[in-house]
């Protein structure tokens, strides 16, 4: 098993700790540095994130493939918006133009709002993972067919679809904790995506999820998103971290928006908002971010030296995690600073690892 990076390029350089309003909605600059450093820092892609508000993933992805020889992409993606078929030739397309550098995260929604703000009023939570499932299903026969194909769905019809352009490997990542989730990825996912939780809460994930894959003679990877704060020593690390959270719980203050009683609509928030009950769980892992914005997305890191928490990361990859998604927040100069000080370590720890298992099997 090999370890993987994957960074993230948001849309401008702010994040939970900045005031996102002073900056314009896409930063063109920003963009462009943060796909290069992150190429130059190792980072083996980058994903790119859709929002219902937000600027398009997709051609986000095609500007920075432009611009970077080897870095590959994560493009999110929400089912119900495009056709299956259309969807199919567009990442096609752009895996075959950025020379099989593309992945898809498929994002189903749990959030009837953030839906219902692209037209999606009427599907309930389990409709919507029913759809993307049926959606998955169109997308590999569009890559994988021979010959024109018939497809009678619930949710999309076509007769005799066809894509004359296939992509050279083109990896799903998936994600969601309810029990329909688990179904569609069990399915489906080549990588299936956990936002930071404990070690005893992921590793119960990796095992549920496997469960449901064996059912389909499959055996997909693990993607882990974690905030990683890292510092010279421990305690100054603890410190930034500390002032990270006082800064966020500034910022929701003063933008009038809660910081606590939060109800996430989604199964993942809901598991990842237990876990921050206490600010400070396993030994490095620091929930407070998640504590105040309801465990909005991937908002738990890790804390320490880069030593420390390359020791952490590894105690996660032995339970089965084989990409990390790692993002900070300040986004760019964090992403320069764990291609610097953190990939290379843990990179380095992994093959030492996998060294003396290979060296005992022997």
């Amino acid at each position: 098993m090999t370890v993987k990076f994957i960074g993230y390029i948001g849309f401008n350089d702010t994040s939970e700790i900045h005031n996102a309003a002073r900056s314009r909605v896409l930063d063109r600059e920003y963009v462009d540095a943060a796909a290069i450093e992150q190429e130059k820092g190792g980072f083996d892609r980058v994903l790119i994130p859709f929002g219902s508000a937000s600027p398009e993933s997709q051609i986000v992805a095609a500007h920075a493939a432009a611009i970077t020889k080897k870095l590959g992409f994560l493009v999110a993606h929400r089912p119900g918006f495009t056709q299956p078929t259309l969807a199919a030739r567009q990442l096609a397309t752009l895996d075959q133009l950025s020379g099989g550098r593309v992945a898809v995260h498929i994002i189903t929604g749990g959030a009837d709002e953030e839906m219902a703000r692209d037209g999606d009023v009427h599907t309930l939570k389990a409709e919507r993972y029913l759809r993307s499932d049926e959606y998955i299903e169109i997308l590999r026969r569009e890559w994988s067919e021979k010959q024109p194909f018939d497809h009678s769905g619930r949710f999309y019809e076509a007769r005799g679809a066809f894509s004359a352009i296939k992509p050279d490997n083109l990896p799903v990542f998936f994600g969601g904790s309810s029990p329909e989730a688990i179904e569609v990825a069990g399915r489906h996912a080549d990588v299936y995506a956990l936002w930071g939780e404990t070690l005893e809460q992921v590793g119960e994930a990796v095992r549920t999820v496997r469960r449901a894959a064996a059912k389909h003679g499959r055996n997909p990877g693990f993607s882990l998103s974690l905030r990683p704060v890292i510092a010279d020593t421990e305690e100054a690390a603890w410190k930034k971290a500390d002032a990270i959270v006082e800064q966020v719980r500034a910022n929701r203050e003063a933008a009038g928006l809660p910081t606590s009683g939060h109800r996430p609509p989604n199964a993942g928030s809901l598991r990842l908002l237990e876990t921050a009950s206490s600010q400070r769980r396993d030994s490095r892992l620091r929930t407070g971010v998640a504590q105040l914005t309801g465990a909005a997305g991937n908002s738990t890191g890790l804390v320490g030296t880069p030593e420390q928490v390359a020791d952490a990361m590894l105690e996660y990859y032995d339970i089965g995690i084989d990409n990390f998604l790692i993002r900070g927040f300040e986004p760019l100069a964090d992403a320069i600073d764990y291609g610097r000080e953190l990939i290379p370590l843990v990179r380095e720890k992994v093959g030492r690892r996998d060294e003396r298992k290979v060296a005992l099997a022997g």
